[in-house]
């Protein structure tokens, strides 16, 4: 039988219509199923180097708000139907994460090669990112700097208890979730923009996309599992793919002139903090991942086509703009996380007497702290101050601006990329 969707990404971002989570989140979790369907059974060689469709996804939001977990039980539980599929443990170390690898160890054939190719591959599915990953431990963080990479040598590591650790072709594909709060408490500046976060695609969303108390009540059981099951069909294709990826002439003139125009120009005026650089560095990389995912969600041919990687571009830029809230409150001073404080409360509030304002924030601020914060508020030209003694008022006269220290991330985001909300059933 044939694929029964045109695109698989799209079908899923349908299939999960009826959820209050972002469609970001959605898409997003689909990209990390189908990821976990390829494996390191494909790839985009460069000779010195290979590129591979595993992604280190975190989807980001305040606690209940926006069901990050939810959203990635969604996909996964798709994967777990695929055979072969090998998923890691949530909360580790990472010994016994290069053990679950070691474990992990399969022997692919694929066409052209004399021999079977070794490989370790790991999905790895995580609802609270802080009982799998510890920032401060760095043999942790670089075991997942070289797994991201995919680089051809064989990965080694000595310990002193259970000697030299050998794995071929290693390969981890992970999605989790996390707050604003604990990016900023565990996550500190000097990290932001390094080695691991630059391979990190963060998704970001702060409120629901509707309300539904009864989801059960808008789709019929049975239209959802026969969704399920086509999906599921389509994903046991896509875990079929095993081989290189070859890029078109149109793309590989596309690509080219991107890379060109991308590391000539200044970066944009929100990626010109130092924060962003690594991820400057890296999007030609994350650009190509995607491009296989995209690639893998419509066709068979193993083939990069121009439309894959201007959909690409277009995908990953959008995280641009997520990563600005994401780290728009970590690094910056005691005064500007004040000033951050009371300006989300005038801003939820319009206008507020001076008095009243003082009252929400009297037992957190100190009175100090709370006037200079009103002064750089008024000075930055977020607020305007009206009257005079007690009945001054505060007036909400602007939206922060992003990458400004009184920015907080208040709206939701509209979601830029190309899922649609048709399922595109193939005929």
């Amino acid at each position: 039988m044939p694929r029964a969707f045109k695109n698989w990404l799209q079908a899923y971002v349908h299939h999960t219509r009826f959820s209050e989570s972002p469609d970001s989140f959605h898409f997003w979790t689909g990209v990390a199923t189908i990821a976990g369907a390829l494996r390191r059974r494909v790839w985009i060689d460069q000779l010195h180097f290979q590129w591979t469709p595993n992604f280190y996804i975190v989807l980001v939001g305040p606690p209940g708000v926006a069901a990050k977990s939810t959203s990635i039980r969604a996909g996964l539980s798709l994967l777990e139907k695929v055979p072969g599929v090998a998923f890691g443990p949530s909360s580790t170390t990472w010994q016994a994460l290069t053990e679950a690898l070691q474990n992990a160890q399969d022997f692919v054939e694929i066409e052209g090669r004399p021999t079977a190719e070794v490989m370790s591959c790991l999905t790895i599915g995580v609802s609270e990112l802080g009982t799998f990953l510890r920032p401060d431990d760095k043999e942790f963080v670089d075991t997942l700097v070289a797994m991201w990479d995919g680089q051809k040598e064989v990965w080694r590591r000595q310990t002193k208890t259970q000697g030299e650790t050998v794995i071929h072709n290693p390969w981890i594909n992970l999605i989790g979730c996390t707050t604003p709060a604990w990016l900023k408490d565990n996550f500190p500046d000097v990290l932001i923009g390094g080695g691991l976060t630059s391979r990190m695609v963060f998704v970001f969303a702060d409120k629901k996309r509707q309300f539904v108390a009864y989801p059960s009540r808008l789709v019929t059981p049975a239209t959802f599992k026969e969704e399920e099951e086509y999906l599921v069909h389509d994903l046991l294709q896509i875990a079929q793919l095993k081989g290189e990826f070859t890029i078109s002439e149109a793309a590989l003139e596309w690509g080219d002139e991107w890379y060109r125009a991308h590391w000539m120009a200044s970066r944009s005026s929100h990626l010109a903090s130092e924060k962003f650089a690594g991820w400057w560095a890296r999007k030609q990389t994350h650009l190509h991942k995607l491009a296989m995912v995209l690639s893998a969600a419509k066709r068979d041919d193993l083939r990069i086509e121009k439309e894959d990687l201007e959909e690409a571009l277009t995908l990953v830029t959008d995280l641009e703009t997520d990563m600005q809230h994401v780290f728009s409150s970590i690094g910056v001073s005691h005064s500007a996380k004040v000033s951050n404080e009371v300006l989300t409360f005038i801003r939820n509030h319009k206008q507020i007497k001076l008095q009243d304002l003082w009252k929400l924030c009297f037992n957190t601020t100190a009175q100090k702290d709370f006037s200079e914060a009103i002064v750089a508020a008024r000075d930055a030209g977020f607020i305007k101050i009206v009257g005079k003694g007690e009945t001054q008022m505060i007036v909400y006269t602007g939206s922060a601006l992003a990458g400004n220290p009184l920015s907080t991330a208040t709206q939701p985001l509209q979601y830029q990329g190309k899922a649609s909300q048709s399922s595109d059933k193939g005929e």
